[in-house]
């Protein structure tokens, strides 16, 4: 391939390229250095914070090192009020926010790099080989809780950032933000792009086995709670107008029927199919009918329902508010065709909503990562996320288009011993370079 095509290395890049091979031992050494911090994200509001400042603060003087100006900050609630993704009583002490900016010469355009730097929890009795925080180097893989969702990403992009701004020939800027908070909220995202961290494109180090991901599902959550009378589960009943007892399991089953059905029809809907997303979904998390004695008929139950959705399907404001409204009133029609549910309707309660969030395929963000990718003989196909990620909120809440990049694999996320292929994490930085150097040039 000649030098000038879309897809070749011009000597800056294949120079970047080569610099970024020569520093894998710097890139293993800083993911394990960061999967040792034990960040595991907050289930509550008000837990205590781990070592999220150790993280943040190491991060801070390595790339301070490299010349970036240092913005860590703790927000406040304030900061992250009022907002779909806003938890209540939520607080930041110990948990700061880090946005390092390498300065360009002045007049290109600029690029967001992030990452999330909370992890799910682990337990070494879950069947690890070893402490999930004490990682490993195993067949040329990195285990430890976070090696791929996300800090193997995190090192990657910051040894891509280093290798870029020891160039000295960028215009534009290239900003390096981890946050806290994806894992349980969101709330970490929220509060940067609300102090202001923004750029002209954002490139998100979440796992995606070197796809371009530059499209996800949003994603709301419902319990339905079903009315019926408790009686002796062991005696015949007249019927419910007759004072006979109503099984409220078997009037939940009659409700599960109809998210079966509006389900099927979301999934079938052509103006429903996207090219790089799965399709539109509805599903049943937990279904609970307890009378608490085992002879008795249970008189309530409760449904949990994960809605996942398509961009097109987002409201005005990008979120979810009308999938909501459709849902619970098909299930509201589908409950009055049953005589107890149209007299005793279902309540729904709704909580918790994400984004959904697409950057166009021609933005010069998703391009210039893909003719990195062609020149690595990494994978040209995009693809897209089925949940969501915090590029969702840059985007929606910065203004920022947004897409993932990272290592391998989504499918190892959140698992016992996961791991991240060291290549990988090579390589990712490498096209993070190139797409950088194009991008910001």
């Amino acid at each position: 391939m000649a030098e000038g095509e879309p897809g070749a290395l011009d000597a800056t890049e294949q120079a970047l390229v080569d610099r970024i091979a020569q520093r894998r031992d710097e890139i293993v050494a800083l993911a394990c250095e960061l999967i040792a911090y034990d960040t595991t994200s907050r289930a509550e509001a008000d837990e205590p914070a781990r070592e999220e400042v150790a993280l943040q603060q190491a991060l801070a003087s390595r790339l301070e090192r490299a010349g970036a100006e240092i913005d860590l900050w703790e927000p406040t609630a304030e900061d992250v009020a009022d907002h779909p993704l806003s938890v209540p009583g939520i607080a930041f002490a110990g948990r700061p926010q880090l946005a390092a900016t390498l300065r360009g010469s002045g007049g290109g355009a600029s690029l967001l790099l992030n990452g999330h730097i909370d992890v799910v929890p682990a337990r070494r009795e879950e069947g690890w080989t070893a402490d999930p925080f004490d990682p490993q180097v195993v067949d040329g893989q990195i285990v430890g809780r976070g090696a791929c969702d996300m800090k193997g990403g995190i090192a990657a992009m910051v040894v891509a950032a280093a290798a870029l701004a020891e160039l000295g020939q960028l215009r534009g800027d290239v900003i390096v933000c981890t946050n806290t908070d994806e894992e349980s909220s969101g709330v970490g995202g929220l509060a940067c792009a609300r102090h202001g961290v923004r750029a002209d494109y954002a490139i998100v180090t979440e796992p995606s086995s070197l796809h371009v991901w530059p499209a996800c599902r949003g994603t709301v959550y419902c319990t339905i709670g079903i009315e019926g009378r408790s009686g002796h589960a062991e005696q015949e009943h007249p019927h419910w107008r007759d004072g006979g007892a109503v099984n409220a399991i078997e009037k939940g089953r009659f409700l599960l029927d109809g998210v079966d059905r509006l389900r099927a029809e979301w999934r079938s809907r052509a103006d429903f199919k996207h090219p790089l997303l799965d399709p539109p979904d509805i599903v049943p998390t937990r279904f609970v009918g307890d009378a608490g004695w085992s002879v008795t008929i249970p008189g309530r139950a409760e449904i949990d329902l994960s809605v996942l959705i398509l961009p097109v399907q987002a409201d005005a404001r990008g979120w979810t508010s009308e999938a909501q409204a459709e849902v619970e009133g098909f299930l509201q029609r589908w409950c009055a065709t049953d005589s107890w549910l149209a007299e005793h309707p279902p309540t729904f309660r709704w909580y918790t909503e994400v984004n959904p969030s697409e950057t166009p395929v021609e933005a010069a963000s998703v391009q210039a990562l893909l003719a990195a990718n062609t020149a690595l003989g990494l994978p040209t196909a995009l693809g897209g996320l089925g949940s969501w990620y915090d590029g969702a909120t840059y985007a929606l809440e910065g203004g920022t288009p947004a897409l993932m990049y990272g290592p391998r694999s989504i499918d190892w996320a959140h698992t016992v011993d996961e791991h991240v292929p060291i290549e990988d994490l090579v390589q990712c930085a490498q096209g993070l370079a190139i797409a950088g150097w194009r991008l910001c040039r």
